[in-house]
């Protein structure tokens, strides 16, 4: 993409409203802009983004056998009746009612229908296990939105829902979600800790946040300082029940609490290991039993002919939280450092000099071929000054920023600048364009 052609609505000043890091940059570097209390466009660069991020947590989904659907946004406040939960839910719902005066709401979550699609298409024990999802848009009416897409009133969520037909299946589903999770945000480039943690509206009696560290959360959290280690999940089988939930109860040994759940006790038994700090919630998953199916009615035939009420899991991922979590997590004092994971793009391409032919048709041929071998490239072919297209591409936080400049055409060279880390090498046109494409 020709940045002369993008739309890429970059501000130099940081707007005063926005308090955290996350929201001033996102505000910058041109990802969105708001347009409502809690409500935001997402722009061109920021959508780029938030579609690698729903891809990972997509495929990770797929991997632990949970299986893609899409619900509406619109839901009947009958539906919620039936589970109880119309009344209890508080002024967060957004209620609204219809031509015909048929009382309606926007989904702020998802249990009832969910519950209401499983029963229409399962009969028997033969139609369980089941876990199903779905990457879509919920509103809830925050009383304070604030911190950008952090605490907004309409955000992209995944949310997911197992179906067993007793609790060693349904602990073995909340076990596989558990796992999908770990992999996820390490896929994204986060270290996000399990917490013990309230189940709040969803219900339940067993659920865990998973918390990324940063100065500028919500939560205070403490845990012990073996966590502040990766953990390696790639030997685990996530078929074996067994295994599984061995690996997850030594993961778990480690003390990690948010401030609500706190053991002072074991908090006591960590001593100089224990550790505090803030942290931002990306996502939380429950188990809660037959709370919505009993309540709906919903039954299938066991094996011996009898009536079992299934039991129930839910998960969520806050899909456009996850960008400012990311934000929030990787950023120096000039701009975003994206992971390559999610990324919007691989390489800036800086033409420094757009009014010199010479360093037009060097950058012109780098950029068809970088495009030719599938590589990302934001091109910045603007007639604007060196300065400023590095003043860019370090906002935007693009990983790799690949320089064309007229010393380095004259000498056969390009800069290679790695974003992170700030490292800069000069290469042969030749081998930065193998190391792009390894």
């Amino acid at each position: 993409m020709r940045l002369s052609r993008y739309f890429l609505p970059v501000l130099k000043e940081t707007p005063g409203d926005a308090q955290i890091v996350s929201h001033q940059l996102m505000l910058r570097a041109g990802l969105i802009r708001q347009t409502a209390a809690g409500i935001y466009a997402w722009l061109p660069m920021g959508h780029r983004v938030l579609r690698k991020i729903e891809q990972i947590v997509r495929e990770e989904q797929d991997r632990a056998g949970a299986i893609e659907l899409l619900m509406p946004t619109i839901q009947s406040a009958d539906l919620w009746r039936s589970s109880g939960r119309y009344d209890a839910y508080g002024p967060e719902m957004l209620r609204i009612k219809d031509r015909h005066n048929r009382e309606m709401l926007f989904s702020p979550t998802a249990e009832e229908l969910f519950t209401q699609i499983f029963e229409n298409g399962a009969r028997s024990y033969r139609d369980l296990p089941r876990m199903l999802y779905q990457i879509q848009w919920k509103f809830r009416d925050e009383v304070r939105p604030r911190f950008g897409v952090m605490r907004g009133r309409e955000f992209l969520m995944k949310d997911a829902y197992s179906f067993d037909i007793d609790f060693a299946g349904a602990r073995h589903s909340y076990n596989r979600m558990f796992m999908a999770y770990l992999r996820t945000f390490a896929r994204m480039g986060l270290h996000a800790i399990p917490m013990r943690a309230d189940t709040g509206p969803i219900g339940g009696d067993l659920s865990h946040e998973f918390i990324v560290l940063a100065p500028t959360g919500e939560s205070e959290v403490f845990y012990h300082e073996n966590w502040e280690k990766g953990r390696d999940t790639s030997g685990v089988d996530a078929d074996d029940p067994a295994a599984l939930e061995a690996f997850i109860d030594a993961l778990n040994a480690d003390y990690a609490a948010t401030d609500e759940k706190r053991d002072l006790a074991l908090e006591a038994e960590a001593g100089s290991a224990l550790k505090q700090s803030r942290g931002i919630e990306v996502g939380q998953v429950f188990y809660f039993g037959d709370k919505y199916t009993k309540a709906m009615g919903v039954t299938v035939q066991g094996p011996d002919g009898t009536t079992i009420t299934p039991e129930m899991g839910s998960y969520g991922i806050g899909v456009s939280r996850l960008m400012g979590a990311i934000i929030e997590a990787s950023h120096d004092k000039d701009g975003i450092i994206w992971p390559d994971a999610v990324a919007p793009f691989k390489v800036a391409l800086l033409n420094l000099r757009a009014d010199d032919a010479a360093c037009a048709a060097a950058a012109d041929a780098l950029y068809a071929r970088l495009e030719a071998a599938g590589v990302e490239v934001l091109y910045d072919d603007r007639d604007e000054r060196g300065g400023a297209k590095f003043a860019t591409a370090d906002l935007i936080g693009v990983p790799w920023q690949l320089v064309v400049g007229p010393k380095g055409v004259a000498a056969g060279t390009v800069e290679l600048k790695r974003r992170g880390a700030g490292t800069r090498e000069e290469l042969s046109v030749d081998a930065a364009v193998a190391q792009l494409t390894a």
